[in-house]
């Protein structure tokens, strides 16, 4: 009767072992499938992005909106050759150079550094403001940026509140009709 009970309790366990690694593999499987629509999303989202920001930029603002797809021969941005990608918002002369990204690292913040370094090597100019429009900055990646001298538009909740109680104060200005 022991032993009987020993073989029942091993097989539930054979079969409770089964169910896991069942689980397991299947949370593995969504866990991929929501990063990879994820990924998705973010490259869709930073298209369409651009695509607004061109059209309002370039119809109402007499402002041009390049986006800029270079080989990096040398290896000057990422170690290794590789496409670099910049967008460039130019008006009068002033050059602003720009990354749309979904969300931005300390490394990612880095390596716009690198392809603003890489795009005024080949093309001997220095740009006028640089740029991270992003919803999703890590606050490192915002410590890094200041150092480096770029301007980061991100999502309204990082705004500095004393910023904003700066702002609420000033009087609103007022526009002839």
């Amino acid at each position: 009767m022991q032993e009987e009970g020993r073989r029942k309790w091993e097989e539930n366990q054979r079969v409770i072992n089964r169910m896991l690694d069942s689980i397991t593999a299947l949370n593995r499987k969504y866990d991929q499938g929501i990063g990879a629509l994820g990924a998705r999303w973010g490259l869709h989202s930073e298209e369409a992005f651009r695509n607004g920001l061109k059209g309002i930029l370039e119809d109402f603002f007499d402002v041009k909106v390049i986006h800029v797809l270079e080989y990096d021969d040398e290896g000057m941005v990422f170690g290794r050759p590789d496409q670099i990608e910049l967008d460039l918002i130019i008006k009068n002369g002033l050059l602003i150079i720009a990354e749309l990204k979904s969300s931005m690292s300390k490394s990612d913040m880095y390596a716009f550094a690198r392809k603003v370094e890489f795009y005024k090597k080949r093309h001997h100019r220095e740009p006028d403001r640089m740029m991270v429009i992003s919803p999703m900055v890590e606050p490192q990646a915002k410590k890094v940026a200041e150092e480096l001298g770029i301007h980061v538009y991100s999502y309204v909740e990082d705004v500095d509140e004393e910023l904003l109680k700066g702002e609420a104060d000033e009087e609103p200005t007022k526009s002839g009709a």
